[in-house]
C-alpha cells in the first residue's frame, strides 16, 4: 500500500515509521522541512514540504495513487479539510485524521471519518484504519481471561443479522461503533456499513473469531 501522512510531529513520525516497518509505501507532508527530522536517517520513504490542503503537494505526495491518507498535523481544521480532499477529490478509500476537538471530532465521525487523540494511542489507531491487520485489543480483565478486541468485518456481512456473525464466529459483541456513538447490540442488530465491531474473545479463539468476521460468510448465509 502507498499510504500519505499530513503532519510530521510525534503522531505523524511514529505512524511513519509504524507503517514502513510493515513494508508499506510512505509519503509525509509538512509545512515545516525541519520537522521530517524527526524521521530520523533510516525512513526510507518519501517527505515532501508543503501545505497539505494543497492539491499540488498532494499529487507530489503521490495521492493519485494513495490507498490511505491520514491528517495528523496540530490543526484541527486543516486536518479535516485535507482529510476531506483527500477522500471527496482524489477517492483514497481508507483517511482518518486527528482532531483535538472532541465535540467536532464526533461531528466528522458521523461524516465518516474516522477520527483519533494521543500519540501512542493514535499512531496505533491510524495503523488499524489505514491498514487492518491483526487484533487490536481494547480491554483485557484483570484475570488476563477474557479481552476485548476490534474484529474487521468482511463486506459480504454487511445488511447481514449480527447475531448471525456470533453464530459463525462462537463469540459475543461487546459492543459496535456506529456513527462515532458507542452501541449495544441488540437482538434485531443488522450490520451496517462503516460499523467497528468489538467482540468478547479470550486468547485461543481471537484468532478464529478474526478469521471468521474477516471473510464471506459460508455459504451465502
Amino acid at each position: 500500500m502507498h499510504i500519505v501522512i499530513m503532519g510530521c510531529g510525534r503522531v505523524g513520525s511514529t505512524l511513519a515509521h509504524s507503517l514502513e516497518s510493515r513494508g508499506h509505501s510512505v509519503a509525509v507532508i509538512d509545512q515545516d522541512a525541519d520537522a521530517f527530522r524527526r524521521l530520523g536517517a533510516d525512513f526510507g520513504g518519501l517527505t515532501v514540504t508543503g501545505i497539505g490542503f494543497d492539491g499540488e503537494v498532494l499529487r507530489l505526495a503521490g495521492i493519485e495513487r494513495a490507498d490511505a491518507f491520514a491528517a495528523v498535523s496540530s490543526g484541527d481544521n486543516s486536518n479535516i479539510i485535507s482529510a476531506r480532499l483527500a477522500r471527496e477529490t482524489f477517492g483514497v478509500a481508507r483517511v482518518v485524521a486527528r482532531i483535538y476537538d472532541q465535540k467536532r471530532a464526533q461531528v466528522y465521525e458521523r461524516l465518516g471519518i474516522p477520527t483519533v487523540a494521543t500519540v501512542r494511542w493514535t499512531a496505533d489507531r491510524m495503523v488499524r484504519h489505514l491498514v487492518p491487520e491483526g487484533n487490536v485489543e481494547i480491554f483485557r480483565d484483570p484475570t488476563s481471561t477474557v479481552s476485548i478486541i476490534e474484529v474487521p468485518v468482511h463486506d459480504d456481512w454487511i445488511g447481514r443479522p449480527l447475531r448471525g456473525l456470533e453464530e459463525a464466529a462462537g463469540a459475543r459483541t461487546a459492543y459496535l461503533m456506529r456513527f462515532g456513538i458507542g452501541t449495544l447490540p441488540t437482538a434485531s442488530t443488522v450490520l451496517q456499513e462503516g460499523d467497528q465491531l468489538f467482540m468478547l474473545v479470550t486468547d485461543d479463539i481471537a484468532g478464529p473469531v478474526t478469521s471468521v468476521a474477516g471473510a464471506p460468510p459460508e455459504g451465502g448465509q
